[in-house]
């Protein structure tokens, strides 16, 4: 099976300095960081993805096309500088995407997901995919976060009815 990394919304607006900070954002960013060298290593694929709102679609407090907040944080995209930027403007990175596409091109078949929201962005987009393609999927528990730690163990604890693995 061909493997591949998806980093989900590691935007700046997610960070203490940004509109909308998260909880253990410098844990999850070092975590995510470790697993790019690790998918580097075995060469796996990495795909960013990053959400810019669409003021069609509602009120957008972050993530504002051309924000500073909605740039990719720096260590990410210099950590992986070559792997292919998915926009998506949905929680759900396969939603009016070329994510599945991407990932054929790719010649993938198991996902490996991290980011930012847990409940939200990497959970339907974990699950999402089984109305797409059906990759093998699983969830990088420690380089995920949300909101607070318990929204992302609940997040965590929703995909587990989607035979989406859990791996720390």
């Amino acid at each position: 099976m061909k493997k591949a990394l998806l980093i989900i919304d590691l935007q700046n607006d997610y960070f203490p300095q940004g509109k909308f900070p998260l909880w253990n954002t410098e844990v999850t960013l070092n975590n995510i960081l470790e697993a790019i060298k690790i998918c580097k290593d075995k060469n796996y694929q990495i795909v960013h993805i990053q959400h810019i709102a669409d003021p069609n679609l509602g009120l957008a407090p972050f993530f504002i096309k051309d924000s500073e907040g909605v740039q990719i944080v720096p260590e990410i995209l210099e950590a992986a500088p070559n792997a292919p930027i998915v926009i998506k403007t949905y929680a759900d990175g396969f939603v009016k995407t070329n994510l599945n596409e991407v990932l054929e091109k790719l010649d993938v078949d198991e996902l490996l997901v991290c980011g930012m929201m847990t409940q939200n962005c990497v959970t339907h987009t974990s699950i999402s995919n089984k109305k797409t393609k059906n990759y093998k999927t699983s969830i990088l528990m420690d380089a995920c976060t949300s909101v607070s730690e318990p929204i992302h163990l609940i997040g965590l604890a929703a995909t587990l009815t989607w035979d989406v693995s859990l791996i720390s």
